[in-house]
């Protein structure tokens, strides 16, 4: 199905909400067809099955249908989703109806909302065209590969009026949320630095060819990006229950700077109340290093990648004492600070106890949620540029307003990136 043709179909459906009919819920006893969100999910790799079972969770969803290249990991989703929709309709059934071109899917009238948990260099243009099918989307992070596809997310969400929700669902975890609201009202004193340790910048993907299996259409894996051969590696088969690791490697993926940096990163943002914003300026280390780079913002604080004692974390250091956080711990050198209340006085963050359920009420109530997709943006905007700033290896000033480089045209062309053959979204 080519792009001319998709828009085709869907332009008229765009903004359209759909319910599920009651005779596809099993028969009465259910909930009524207006309280039934509808989902499609796009990319059922490892990452999709925590997602299903999350998602899955919320009493108002219920799942039709699945996309993906990899026809066993498609039959193993349909089979897991066809599970959890009869436990959740209490010995209903509810068929799971699975495509290789998520197109299809969204042509589907029926789904209101789509879950998108394809590789990165995915996101955007199965993104744009959701919106513009009229479906509400859940995005996993980093949102983009790009700056450029990141804004045209922006923009097509804006224009179709949908509900984003983008995968840093540490925005949901209390201990993230209180750590930023101290640091956001002072409780550390003036914030001078902030330390993130995540591991490396993106790399060249130099993989050796190997056969592509017959179950896994591999041009369509590849898609917008530019054209290389298939490695396990990059599409690992089903019996192989490591992450995969396209992750690591220029034209899908943006390396642990993207994948863990979308999760740290986004903190130290939300911290500064940098939701719509960013650093200024961009200093990398010594030529070859893999740590070490800076972000200045325009108020002084500086933010760096650097390795400050425990990985994946976070390390506020204020004038009046610090405060670290992660996944396994919360702590800070002020007693007592991890636990304080707010003052009436004190801004309160967005909260959000369930960043699943914060969606679907989004979906219910036409309201942003916690990771809004400017929001999403902004932070995959910042590990994007980290990544061009290493790549570069020089000093980059940036205009967060403008989202430009200032008085560097090379660094500018590297905000974007060609698409393969005739993959193009330029036209929502």
């Amino acid at each position: 199905m080519n792009r001319r043709d998709f828009i085709g179909k869907t332009a008229l459906g765009a903004g359209a909400v759909t319910v599920i009919p009651r005779h596809v819920m099993g028969g009465p006893g259910y909930l009524s067809p207006g309280d039934r969100i509808t989902l499609g999910f796009i990319g059922v790799g490892k990452q999709s099955l925590g997602l299903m079972n999350s998602i899955n969770g919320c009493a108002e969803t219920i799942i039709l249908a699945a996309s993906d290249v990899d026809q066993k990991k498609l039959a193993r989703f349909k089979n897991k989703a066809e599970i959890a929709n009869t436990e959740k309709l209490n010995g209903g059934t509810q068929l799971v109806d699975t495509y290789e071109n998520y197109r299809e899917l969204l042509e589907r009238k029926d789904i209101d909302a789509v879950v998108i948990v394809a590789p990165d260099h995915w996101h955007a243009m199965m993104a744009v065209d959701a919106a513009r099918a009229g479906k509400d989307i859940y995005c996993e992070k980093p949102m983009a590969l790009t700056v450029a596809e990141g804004r045209a997310m922006v923009a097509v969400t804006r224009k179709y009026d949908r509900i984003f929700q983008t995968g840093n669902m540490q925005r949901s975890w209390r201990d993230f949320r209180h750590a930023c609201e101290m640091v956001y009202n002072g409780y550390i004193g003036e914030v001078k630095e902030i330390n993130v340790s995540v591991g490396d910048p993106v790399m060249a993907c130099e993989l050796p060819e190997e056969p592509v299996p017959d179950y896994l259409n591999w041009d369509l894996w590849v898609g917008p990006s530019m054209y290389r051969n298939y490695n396990q590696i990059l599409s690992p088969p089903i019996e192989i229950t490591d992450w995969p690791m396209w992750r690591l490697y220029r034209d899908f993926g943006g390396g642990a700077i993207t994948d863990w940096g979308a999760h740290m990163f986004d903190i130290g943002q939300w911290a500064l109340g940098m939701d719509n914003s960013g650093p200024i300026e961009f200093i990398p280390p010594e030529k070859r290093a893999k740590r070490g780079l800076q972000m200045k913002y325009a108020n002084g604080v500086v933010m760096n990648h650097k390795d400050w004692g425990d990985s994946n974390a976070v390390q506020f250091l204020g004038t009046e004492g610090k405060i670290e956080v992660s996944r396994s711990f919360y702590r800070s050198d002020i007693e007592g600070l991890t636990e304080n209340e707010l003052k009436g006085s004190d801004k309160a963050l967005y909260r959000s106890d369930d960043h699943y359920q914060n969606w679907i009420d989004g979906i219910k109530n036409r309201i942003r949620p916690v990771s809004d997709v400017e929001t999403g943006h902004r932070t995959a905007s910042l590990c994007n540029i980290v990544n061009i700033a290493y790549d570069l290896e020089r000093p980059l000033k940036w205009a967060p307003a403008h989202e430009k480089f200032i008085d560097d045209d090379d660094a500018n062309r590297m905000l974007t990136r060609s698409f393969r053959g005739e993959w193009d979204f330029n036209d929502f």
